[in-house]
């Protein structure tokens, strides 16, 4: 309860603040709706947005995965393959100077309107914060403990497996809370694109019919998605990093 106080009292105070707005600028519903318009066009609208919901959530979650897969992959290709390192980081690095936003329209192009290239769109958001973080973990451990494993006879693959993977999970899961926060922009810029279901999708033609109230009802669902992901995320790595401690963070 002590945990789940705050978060109903700051949404309390957002909705207030929200209201304050409303009334304070007298704005048309249309342009700026209160909450209780928003509540009444979520319950009114409950099956269209949990459709559309349902679809955003899996695009969200399948990019997740496969960006989380493929930057794994990544960083441990870069610690493993010295060789190529010197021509894998600039290729990295140049994949992030382009912006995703800017390359959405090839992606429904080339993949369709379907949920593929909206996956494609969340995994290349996904896939640089994982990658970077892993990475930046798997070259800071300690030399002193793969100087011991390598007195002791250890192969390569078992440094990599009892060493440099397990002490460089804690920044593994940093990018992936990251990766965690961001992955709706990917899902959603790509629905805003071209769709034919998903909240991004509801979000444009309830705007063009004027049904603010509907849009608001559609960012407060993906905010909730979010959320939920998020908190779902940080659950399954603390039990999976037992042994890190938040005493530092309550200091």
């Amino acid at each position: 309860m002590s945990r789940l106080w705050r978060p109903i009292v700051i949404l309390a105070g957002l909705v207030a603040l929200w209201q304050l707005v409303v009334w304070a600028s007298d704005a048309p519903h249309y342009i700026l709706p209160g909450p209780l318009a928003v509540l009444r066009a979520l319950i009114g609208h409950s099956g269209a947005l949990a459709g559309h919901a349902g679809v955003t959530l899996a695009e969200i979650v399948l990019g997740w995965l496969l960006g989380a897969l493929l930057g794994c992959l990544a960083a441990l290709t870069l610690i493993a393959a010295k060789g190529l390192r010197p021509w894998l980081l600039p290729l990295l690095v140049a994949s992030q100077a382009v912006p995703v936003f800017a390359i959405a329209p090839l992606l429904v192009l080339w993949l369709g309107y379907g949920m593929a290239s909206k996956v494609a769109m969340a995994t290349l958001i996904i896939f640089f914060p994982v990658t970077a973080a892993f990475y930046d973990g798997l070259r800071r451990v300690e030399p002193g403990w793969l100087d011991l494993a390598r007195s002791m006879d250890a192969s390569s693959w078992r440094r990599l497996r009892h060493i440099l993977i397990p002490a460089a999970l804690p920044a593994l899961g940093s990018g992936l809370r990251v990766a965690t926060g961001v992955a709706p922009i990917g899902a959603i810029v790509g629905e805003w694109v071209g769709s034919s279901a998903g909240l991004g999708y509801l979000m444009l033609h309830a705007n063009a019919r004027l049904q603010i109230d509907l849009v608001f009802a559609a960012l407060f669902l993906l905010a909730i998605l979010a959320i939920f992901l998020y908190y779902a995320v940080d659950s399954l790595l603390r039990a999976a990093m037992p042994w890190q401690s938040d005493a530092a963070a309550r200091r």
